[in-house]
């Protein structure tokens, strides 16, 4: 997930994906002709390490859309509970982003969902579920096989 405050490490971030990665491309707070000049960069860089690119909000180039984004291709949606699980998959997402599963500073002092909670969402809705918010790597290894991907903002540059 790209945000603004990962500054110039969105950069540095983009390189340690491994191959085959996502990234969604937010940047909601940037006015229009920066976040432009932005997401070429991210698409080049995407382009160029096999990275797939979600666009939040659409209208960019990229290899789908995140939630109510304008476009073709894959579209991610975001579940915090059972009832926007569910509106994803009526909606024709692809996947579920689950968030948030522990405490993050992307939305600081929301309640987090929890590792029992957050399994429970998506379930039986046959859509792959992203585990998001808060998440590192060693956080996904405990959750193996309740989650088919993890997603991050502050696990990908130093904080």
């Amino acid at each position: 997930m790209t945000d603004e405050r990962l500054g110039d490490g969105l950069w540095s971030a983009l390189r340690r994906l491994p191959p085959g990665s996502g990234v969604v491309f937010r940047h909601h707070a940037t006015p229009p002709a920066a976040r432009r000049a932005i997401h070429r960069r991210v698409f080049r860089v995407a382009r160029a390490r096999r990275l797939l690119l979600l666009v939040a909000g659409g209208g960019l180039p990229g290899d789908g859309v995140h939630k109510h984004g304008r476009g073709t291709g894959l579209r991610s949606w975001p579940a915090h509970d059972r009832a926007e699980a569910v509106a994803g998959w009526k909606a024709g997402a692809d996947l579920l982003f689950v968030s948030p599963l522990f405490p993050t500073r992307s939305h600081p002092g929301a309640p987090s969902l929890g590792l029992l909670r957050a399994a429970r969402i998506g379930r039986g809705l046959d859509l792959p579920r992203i585990a998001l918010g808060g998440m590192t790597a060693k956080r996904f290894r405990r959750l193996r096989g309740r989650f088919e991907g993890w997603a991050a903002i502050d696990a990908w540059v130093a904080v």
